[in-house]
């Protein structure tokens, strides 16, 4: 091992990047459980690596693609999959999907079946072949044949670069192995109009004035709150710039508030707010946005008139910002995708103080607008049908709620990965209505979706795994089985009591399902 450590530090240059990957030794096993598991530091450390690996493929790819090979072809990947996420791959057949690291595949079938067909005899797992369709004229990512330049020069690998999306289609079994299946994926390319305008508009979204900048956002955009937050603490520590502080603070902000840390969500908000407050700017915007976001922590805290204090404030900031950057009258904003923020806060305040009508008006007009500014498969879109939804269900309107709960649940199984928080939020929403139309095993199926995703994605005292816990308790009592009741409303309670204050509303409601509970049983 410490061999092969010195010798990549004497011989290794930009030029040798596929040979290193290809080679098994440490930088291989390295990278590719740094990328799976999202490890942050080693990511960084890595980064001139991937950088080198990217453009060596890009190169290759210009050179034997783009200039001479113009049929399309097949190459294979043999591999497991774990049961759980295979059915998840049937389920979405038609959709897309993506590696999230380098991706080696084969000319040669009867390789790949060897490696399915050896993974399809493990215990929990199913043995896939990927079949992939590549044109190269029309495909965006880059890919090359490494033949020459592998540590391996006789396996026929075709290596593509990092988060390649694919398309997927057939997926069917071997005739005599139900164990091993085949998957045939297409590499997307610029006429798959879904992806690109998708692509387009995340990317607007992630944009930043460095790449780990980029790359927190897009964690916090998946859902992997710990990494980015990992990310943006080792960047804080290292900076004395000002402006880059500010965003790094808006940034912790932002993930404390999804983790359901709200006093320091807002503590980290209002660390970002002095700084702009401090630096001479002609755009108000940023602080206009960052009282925006404290207005909507304060109504997770259901404290609405602060909530609403600061909703006044920063649409007003980003009216007038908005008016005087666009020479338009300060009405105008109020048509502007950024004034859909402002609609659903304001939406969210009446629905909480029961006036439904009004929470229903500004929820439709934040959808509208997002219906006129983004594509039909975005998760602003998913946001505000879940919205909608939660007033329909406040209004005992179930089949609407319903409905509009299905729309969002269809674009974030689309475009999210299974395990992100919004896909919980969501599958909790559609339970509660199965629960209140009585359908209790279709209630108890969402419920438990909840429960297994935010058990993977939220710390150990979260709220919301105490929410997930008690609707599950609910459900139960509905159908008799106290036992079991009681078993989930004691683990909601002991989160909610490590998390709330003593007295808090929350806390008590299920001590009195508890007490509950216990009376029946005793």
């Amino acid at each position: 091992m410490l061999e092969t450590v010195d010798e990549f530090e004497r011989d290794y240059n930009d030029k040798s990047s596929i040979k290193w990957y290809t080679r098994s030794c440490f930088t291989f096993e390295m990278l590719n459980r740094a990328l799976r598991n999202l490890e942050v530091d080693t990511i960084i450390t890595m980064s001139f690596f991937i950088n080198d690996l990217h453009r060596q493929i890009d190169q290759l790819h210009s050179q034997q693609f783009r200039q001479h090979q113009k049929e399309s072809f097949t190459v294979y990947r043999g591999q497991g999959l774990p049961e759980a996420e295979f059915e998840k791959l049937m389920k979405a057949k038609g959709g897309l999907m993506s590696f999230n690291s380098f991706l080696s595949t084969s000319i040669h079938r009867n390789v790949s079946f060897m490696y399915a067909e050896s993974n399809s005899g493990k215990m929990n797992t199913i043995g896939i072949l990927y079949e992939i369709e590549i044109d190269p004229l029309i495909s965006l990512a880059p890919f090359a044949r490494i033949d020459s330049i592998s540590y391996y020069e006789d396996e026929g690998e075709i290596l593509f670069s990092m988060h390649t999306i694919f398309r997927i289609g057939e997926i069917k079994s071997t005739e005599d192995n139900t164990r091993l299946w085949q998957v045939k994926l297409e590499l997307t390319n610029t006429k798959d109009q879904q992806l690109s305008t998708l692509t387009n508009q995340i990317r607007q979204e992630t944009l930043g004035s460095t790449g780990y900048e980029r790359l927190g956002k897009l964690l916090i955009k998946i859902g992997q709150f710990q990494k980015a937050e990992e990310l943006y603490q080792v960047l804080l520590n290292q900076t004395n710039d000002e402006q880059a502080k500010l965003i790094f603070y808006q940034q912790i902000g932002d993930i404390r508030d999804a983790s359901g840390d709200y006093e320091n969500a807002i503590s980290y908000y209002e660390k970002a707010s002095e700084i702009i407050q401090s630096i001479p700017l002609s755009d108000q915007s940023q602080l206009g946005t960052i009282y925006m976001k404290i207005a909507a922590v304060y109504m997770k805290m259901k404290e609405n008139s602060k909530a609403a204090l600061f909703n006044e404030k920063g649409t007003e900031i980003l009216r007038n910002n908005f008016s005087r950057q666009k020479n338009l009258p300060r009405d105008s904003y109020l048509n502007h995708p950024d004034s859909t923020t402002s609609y659903i806060d304001i939406g969210e305040i009446y629905n909480r103080t029961n006036e439904f009508s009004k929470a229903l008006s500004y929820q439709e007009k934040a959808l509208e607008i997002s219906q006129m500014t983004f594509p039909s498969n975005h998760p602003h879109l998913a946001t505000s049908y879940n919205n909608i939804g939660v007033v329909y269900h406040n209004m005992g309107e179930y089949s609407k709620a319903l409905s509009f709960y299905e729309k969002a649940c269809e674009i974030f199984q689309q475009i999210l990965p299974s395990n992100h928080p919004s896909l919980a939020t969501t599958y909790n929403n559609i339970g509660a209505v199965y629960k209140h139309i009585e359908e209790y095993s279709k209630a108890l199926s969402y419920h438990e979706k909840a429960l297994e995703i935010r058990q993977k994605s939220l710390s150990s005292t979260h709220r919301d795994l105490a929410i997930s816990q008690t609707n599950i308790g609910m459900v139960y009592e509905k159908t008799g089985e106290y036992s079991k009741a009681l078993s989930n409303f004691e683990r909601a309670l002991d989160i909610f009591t490590r998390s709330l204050p003593v007295n808090h509303p929350d806390t008590q409601a299920v001590r009195n399902n508890i007490e509950r509970v216990r009376q029946i049983i005793t």
